[in-house]
């Protein structure tokens, strides 16, 4: 008999019959190490079969997530990272220079350290970048009466998957040296288009159009928040020099 590290509880057994906390943690080593990695990579919950999933169909799943059953898939929030982590090693082992967010003509104020911050943190950015697009989600799609954070949920699920078609493009870049940005940001707006216009309904063709506008208004109004940001700073910042 002992005490719980976690909730003081009596604990008779190999786990808390309260808090569910093992009674003896594990040493961190080389073992521990690979169990997480095949955790996070295990094909019935992890980022395999979400990637899967999402690929297929991601209406079904993401609305499964929001209402019933959020063990099938990875936390979007840690998907989106995850993806755009894997975007970002796979740009630099190329060496390749990509701008997600164009901002030439803006380098040396505000607004561009700024995007350059988005550009050196695809996965906070992309977070972001979503709170923009949900609002003209919420806008445009207000009679399904989802709230704003589900919306986010969505758009962590489809711009992480975004950020995996972009990854596949630079791979091949990277072996062939052909420019394939261009290309890649085509199929990523048509996957995002396709699957947010399947989160709604997917027999209505104007969802698609509304879906396809608000992730062109989200991109747009996100890019003029930034600057507006950036100006004000930079006026302050004369203001009180």
């Amino acid at each position: 008999m002992m005490n719980c590290r976690s909730c003081s509880n009596m604990v008779n057994g190999n786990f808390c019959c309260n808090c569910g906390q093992p009674a003896q943690i594990k040493r961190v080593d080389s073992h521990y190490i690979l169990h997480e990695i095949q955790h996070i990579l295990h094909f019935e919950k992890g980022i395999l079969h979400t990637i899967k999933e999402l690929l297929i169909r991601p209406e079904k799943n993401i609305k499964e997530f929001i209402s019933d059953n959020r063990s099938r898939l990875v936390k979007p929030i840690v998907f989106i990272i995850i993806t755009s982590l894997v975007y970002t090693l796979i740009i630099h082992f190329f060496y390749i220079e990509h701008e997600y967010i164009s901002y030439s003509g803006f380098e040396k104020t505000t607004a561009g350290l700024i995007l350059n911050w988005v550009q050196s943190h695809y996965g906070y950015g992309n977070i972001i970048i979503g709170v923009f697009i949900a609002f003209w989600l919420k806008l445009f799609f207000r009679k399904y009466e989802y709230n704003f954070f589900e919306l986010l949920i969505l758009l962590c699920f489809v711009l992480g998957m975004g950020m995996l078609i972009f990854s596949v493009f630079a791979i091949f870049e990277g072996l062939t040296k052909v420019n394939l940005m261009k290309i890649s940001g085509i199929i990523t707006v048509v996957y995002c288009t396709w699957a947010i216009g399947q989160f709604f309904d997917n027999k209505r063709m104007v969802n698609y159009l509304k879906a396809l506008a608000s992730y062109i208004l989200g991109m747009i109004t996100f890019s003029i928040s930034i600057m507006l940001l950036g100006l004000l700073i930079d006026f302050f910042s004369l203001f009180l020099a």
